[in-house]
């Protein structure tokens, strides 16, 4: 019953995207020949836009189908959907303007065709987020529900059980566990589902009871019985899903690799490793970082006078951090503080009174007017308008022996801001907060979530309370 609503939902998906194509080519249509909002010149009939409407409404449910779009979507996050809807829409536009230049159709208005566009792409994603809230709440309320059994009652299998409890959502039920070894005490017994039987006893019960998935929360020991498991479970059509025992070193998302013809767990995914994503990024970073010099250069020019007349010495402050791969680069400041006289290295934490500070240091800080110069690094390089913020190399050999996973934020950029210092994490806070927020940042990086951090880091303001 589960597997015919899956497969229904995935055809009334298609038979949807199709629709609202041809829905779109009505709206865009009326907006741009009929509404008289737009100049409206056309040298084709509204069949031939039609004609064409209904061709690339073929492309892109087939171009969906191949980019599986149209797979199950209850465990998937609509961030990931909306960004496999856009690709689809923008490779189609490819193709269809390919056919429509083979054919010599030239005479189709661009107007209409970015509106097209943009109506097709606004509308699924208003749909499938709609969709998308009417099933969540559905199956919250109990319906179509989809049965598990978890293999394993030990520490992995109830920690897995009570996750699936807290996100009622996803429509999932656990009907059980079966455990060869372990037994319920009287607390247990309460809060989880009863011990079904032993592992061995999985083909029998699998006839008898309506599992869907069945989940391998097992130790390694157990690794000998993952093949007989495995083929109980196709035998009777019941997918399989395994919870490696290791699964706390692993990314939120593991991605699988093939490696000398074997797959295997890359335990660190990181979008930036593409040549694709690390190309737009870095075109990003250069085209953000010349704007933001040319419209800040009059504050800049302002701030290195205020540094210059309010303390003798350089104006921009030049300190060595650790970027990208463990290198060390220059970091560029307005300098905010006293020049040393004893020209040793600066291995110390600033203070609210800290004498080292100039008056006009203490403004900039707390403004982080100081760090405008860091437009320059980004424009050479050596940092990123978003990443994780780079640290001092003695602090850097400090922390990576004290901060589990705090060398991962070396396999991409720093940046100027980032998804730990928009959300609050800035100057004197904890250091195993930001690295958390670092590390989510690395393994979910796009450049819409770049977009969003900035804008964040805009909207909450430039003022550091935390910075002295």
């Amino acid at each position: 019953m589960i597997r015919r609503n899956q497969q229904f939902l995935t055809q009334l998906y298609m038979v949807a995207d199709f629709a609202i194509i041809q829905l779109s080519f009505l709206m865009a249509w009326w907006l741009k020949f009929k509404s008289g909002w737009l100049e409206s010149y056309n040298n084709l009939p509204v069949e031939s836009y039609a004609y064409w409407s209904l061709i690339y409404g073929a492309i892109a449910v087939l171009i969906g189908i191949l980019l599986s779009l149209y797979l199950p979507k209850r465990k998937k996050r609509f961030v990931d959907e909306f960004l496999k809807v856009f690709q689809v829409h923008a490779l189609g536009i490819f193709i269809l303007l390919g056919l429509m230049f083979f054919v010599k159709e030239v005479d189709i208005s661009r107007q209409y065709l970015a509106i097209y566009i943009g109506f097709n792409i606004l509308s699924i994603m208003l749909y499938r987020y709609v969709l998308k809230k009417m099933l969540k709440s559905l199956r919250e309320k109990g319906f179509n529900r989809q049965f598990v059994l978890i293999l394993g009652a030990g520490t992995l299998g109830k920690r897995f059980y009570n996750n699936l409890e807290q996100y009622p959502e996803l429509g999932y039920e656990a009907i059980g566990f079966l455990d060869d070894y372990l037994t319920w005490d009287g607390m247990e017994e309460q809060r989880y589902k009863p011990i079904l039987g032993t592992v061995d006893q999985l083909s029998g019960l699998l006839e008898m009871l309506p599992v869907d998935e069945v989940i391998l929360a097992l130790p390694l020991d157990a690794h000998s019985k993952y093949s007989s498991i495995i083929a109980a479970c196709e035998k009777a059509g019941v997918r399989t899903l395994i919870i490696p025992d290791f699964f706390d070193y692993l990314p939120a998302r593991p991605y699988f690799d093939n490696f000398a013809g074997m797959p295997m767990i890359n335990v660190r995914d990181i979008p930036l490793d593409m040549a694709g994503n690390k190309l737009a990024k870095r075109l990003f970073d250069i085209v953000f970082s010349l704007f933001a010099i040319i419209m800040m250069s009059p504050v800049m020019l302002l701030v290195a006078l205020g540094v210059r007349l309010t303390s003798p010495g350089p104006v921009i402050f030049k300190q060595e951090r650790v970027g990208l791969n463990r290198h060390n680069f220059m970091m560029y400041k307005f300098r905010s503080m006293k020049l040393q006289t004893d020209g040793g290295e600066d291995r110390g934490w600033s203070t609210p009174e800290d004498p080292r500070r100039t008056r006009f240091g203490t403004f900039i800080r707390k403004t982080s007017l100081d760090e405008l110069p860091q437009f320059f690094n980004v424009l050479f390089g050596h940092m990123s308008v978003v990443g994780p913020r780079p640290e001092r190399p003695f602090f850097v050999q400090q922390f990576r022996s004290e901060i589990p996973k705090y060398m991962v934020k070396h396999h991409v950029r720093p940046g100027i801001t980032g998804w730990a210092q928009s959300n609050g994490l800035r100057g004197d806070t904890s250091i195993e907060d930001r690295i958390k927020h670092d590390i989510f940042y690395i393994e979910n990086w796009s450049l819409l979530f770049d977009i969003r951090i900035i804008f964040k880091t805009i909207r909450n303001g430039f003022t550091n309370k935390n910075a002295y």
